[in-house]
């Protein structure tokens, strides 16, 4: 690399470049060749005879039959226009340089390669212009920096310009957020550290990126607090400020005794720490009593020998077309998929006639039984019911879904079914964290709580508030969040109290992140360095494109 740099370095400006259309500009202390029909401004490295050619033999071979001279006074015409910072050539480079963001912009949002808009989206917007408006527009187009570098560092800039906004949104008004946070592996292998962070602003609770970084060697609880750490610490921001943390299930995130929030609380005493809630229906099954376990395999068992041969496949489609069934296929169950064990027992239910009739044509009589007889078909039914709730409740934290299963539940069923029930409730319960009452009531209705059961040091402000007509308005009329960011000002030690609330339920925004993240780091860009890309990619807070022009 340094080599490389030497060699650019020591390319200089010839006048002989001239006769290829080429003068020089300098900017950030580098000499680099511009090209004095179109403007455009080449790296360093184009620096060479054979490379400036080639630009005039692509771009601008019309010009071929001008001599010296002509490209001379189009050279000096230029250097008079870059001093005259209200000219043509200052409004058309301004404008080149943020088309170039606002590209940039678009490519990192599609997480595509950075080399897409050199190699195609010029290219394509050449030929556009080309044919829909004419030649003489085409070669404005070529004044806009696209190379892979240029877009690289147009989203360095811009990841850099979100995380400065976020850092200072997380220190005002009330300068106290939670992180959710989980780690995975990428397609180069390399582990990745997720972090997105809750706090308020603009009277609001805000859900925003914070970072993704890299951890070089292990992944255990204290390299995950120091890379978080890190990152706290060179933004000036103290683990203090932190009042929730919620990570997954990993040994590594979540032990008690030397586990990454067991170290949080070291630092931030006042730290609620959750567990993500999403998972809940891996939890009811591994809380099955043996008598459903054996049906779930069952069941699994039956769909597996159906959809695994081909002819079977087809057998079954004939049949369930001949029956009127209200599908013709099962569903494959796969570990991995959250939502798949459900699906898969609904649609087993709903097929349970036709199955019947295929097993007993097969002459699988084990299989028969279990879609004959009334006890298995009541244990399939609760199994569909219970795994149809865990699976709304699982959509109710990422996206609207609706079930309308109901099925019949037998006296013979009651004592297996409340066993599983019970230790279901225990094992979730679990997972909550063991919290008073008092913010929570406060957070849903502060008119119902009692002085006394509210902390001494919000007690006068209670009062207060309670008794205040403005206050009853607001809180009838406002989101609950809304309302309480508003009582900052009048009521700062009550809010406080309520606005700690602030843990993220689930690491849903994590798990979506890593999705990104594995389209933006593929195998063809194993070396890529994914946090700028993928800040711009998921990020919510506005660019402040005018002043990165600004500033070039």
């Amino acid at each position: 690399m340094d080599h490389v740099e030497k060699n650019i370095k020591k390319r200089k400006y010839s006048k002989d470049f001239l006769q290829y259309d080429f003068t020089s500009i300098i900017t950030a202390g580098i000499e680099k060749p511009q090209c004095v029909i179109c403007c455009e401004v080449l790296s360093a490295e184009y620096m060479k005879p054979n490379k400036l050619k080639r630009h005039f033999d692509s771009k601008h071979l019309s010009f071929a039959g001008k001599d010296t001279n002509y490209f001379r006074s189009k050279a000096n015409g230029l250097k008079k226009a870059r001093l005259d910072t209200g000219g043509e050539y200052h409004k058309q480079n301004v404008a080149a340089v943020e088309a170039s963001y606002l590209v940039a912009l678009r490519i990192a949002r599609a997480m595509k390669p950075h080399t897409i808009a050199e190699d195609l989206l010029l290219p394509t917007t050449k030929d556009i212009v080309r044919v829909m408006i004419g030649d003489e527009f085409v070669t404005k187009l070529s004044a806009i920096p696209l190379s892979n570098d240029t877009v690289r560092r147009r989203i360095d800039d811009m990841s850099a310009d979100i995380l400065d906004q976020v850092i200072q949104e997380i220190k005002s008004p009330l300068p106290i957020f939670s992180i959710q946070l989980d780690e995975s592996t990428d397609v180069a292998n390399c582990s990745q550290l997720l972090v997105y962070v809750r706090y308020i602003n603009d009277g609001d609770f805000k859900d925003e990126f914070l970072f993704c970084k890299p951890l070089e060697t292990t992944t255990t609880a204290r390299d995950v607090f120091d890379k978080v750490g890190s990152f706290l610490k060179e933004h000036k921001i103290s683990w203090e400020k932190v009042c929730g943390v919620c990570t997954d299930g990993a040994p590594a995130m979540l032990g008690c005794q030397s586990g990454f929030q067991r170290l949080v609380l070291n630092e931030s005493p006042k730290v609620i720490r959750t567990h993500c809630m999403i998972h809940r229906q891996i939890l009811a099954m591994k809380t099955l009593p043996q008598e459903l376990q054996e049906v779930m395999k069952s069941v699994i068992s039956s769909v597996n020998f159906v959809k695994v041969s081909t002819l079977n496949s087809r057998l079954f489609l004939k049949l369930c077309n001949k029956l009127d069934a209200p599908n013709n296929a099962l569903l494959f169950h796969t570990e991995v998929r959250w939502l798949s064990r459900g699906k898969v027992l609904k649609r087993v239910f709903e097929l349970r006639d036709v199955l019947k009739t295929f097993f007993n044509q097969k002459a699988r009589l084990q299989f028969k039984a279990l879609f004959s007889n009334k006890s298995e078909l009541q244990k399939i039914a609760y199994l569909v019911d219970i795994f149809a709730i865990l699976n709304k409740l699982n959509l109710s934290l990422q996206g609207p879904n609706e079930h309308d299963i109901e099925p019949d539940k037998r006296i013979t069923m009651i004592i297996s079914v409340k066993e599983h029930l019970h230790m279901l409730v225990d094992k979730i319960s679990s997972y909550f964290p063991n919290l008073p009452d008092t913010p929570f009531a406060l957070a849903r209705n502060p008119f119902t709580v009692k002085v006394e059961d509210v902390p001494e040091t919000a007690q006068e402000e209670f009062i207060e508030l309670i008794n205040s007509d403005a206050a009853r308005t607001d809180f009838s009329t406002m989101p609950v969040t809304k309302f309480w960011i508003k009582c900052l000002q009048s009521y700062p030690v009550l809010s406080e109290t309520v606005l700690r609330l602030l843990p993220f339920p689930t690491t849903y925004l994590c798990e979506t992140g890593f999705s990104n993240l594995l389209v933006i780091k593929s195998k063809y860009r194993s070396r890529l360095v994914v946090e700028y890309d993928l800040r711009c990619a998921l990020a919510k807070t506005a660019l402040r494109i005018s002043d990165l022009v600004r500033k070039k």
